[in-house]
């Protein structure tokens, strides 16, 4: 029983702090003798990132893909040049919604391809295939808040995931998304409340 205070999301992932130090450690340095290797690492880390946030965001399995290519590719160029290292995630996940975006843009017209970011309907993150060795309690739990979390409208989802799971600030989600802070905290209510009565 998850407590009405209590958020019902995992907190495995709230390291957003130390993530942070982490890009702005390999931002700073690109610009030296270990450059290439710091890039490979930051695009390797933005590849994970961006195809994980894309498929939640773009609507579709291929718009995700392009949505995480051009992110990537805007990494390659752009990442000397980020005001904010340590805000390297947030700017990511802002190149990979407004590439969802132009994708969305090319293929009006398509069916299946309309509507805004903010409406229902996009295709759930999928899950790893189960392991028999990690059939345990904790894989079971994990597996139950996964199918809870699918029925949140996708804004609350959204916010939910960048929040909740990504540990970004309230501020970050609300950059990221576009929206007010005020509004953000009403999704994230909203999003938790409605975790709350589906895991109870």
């Amino acid at each position: 029983m998850i407590g009405a205070g209590a958020s019902p999301m995992p907190t495995a992932s709230r390291s957003a702090p130390r993530d942070g130090d982490r890009y702005a450690g390999l931002i700073a340095q690109l610009s030296s003798g270990d450059g290439q290797q710091a890039m490979e690492t930051l695009l390797m880390d933005a590849q994970a990132l961006a195809y994980r946030f894309s498929l939640l965001v773009c609507g579709h399995t291929q718009d995700a893909e392009d949505a995480m290519q051009d992110a990537l590719l805007q990494t390659y160029k752009n990442a000397r040049r980020i005001r904010q290292p340590k805000g390297f995630r947030t700017w990511l996940y802002q190149t990979v919604k407004n590439a969802c975006l132009m994708s969305r843009r090319r293929h009006v017209g398509e069916p299946g391809r309309l509507g805004s970011l903010d409406e229902d309907g996009a295709p759930d993150v999928p899950e790893a295939a189960p392991n028999p060795e990690e059939q345990t309690a904790a894989s079971a739990e994990r597996q139950r808040f996964q199918r809870a979390f699918r029925t949140l409208p996708r804004p609350y989802r959204l916010v939910a995931f960048l929040r909740d799971v990504e540990g970004l600030s309230t501020r970050e989600v609300a950059t990221i998304v576009g929206i007010s802070e005020a509004n953000a905290k009403q999704r994230l209510h909203r999003a938790r409340q409605m975790l709350r009565e589906a895991l109870s």
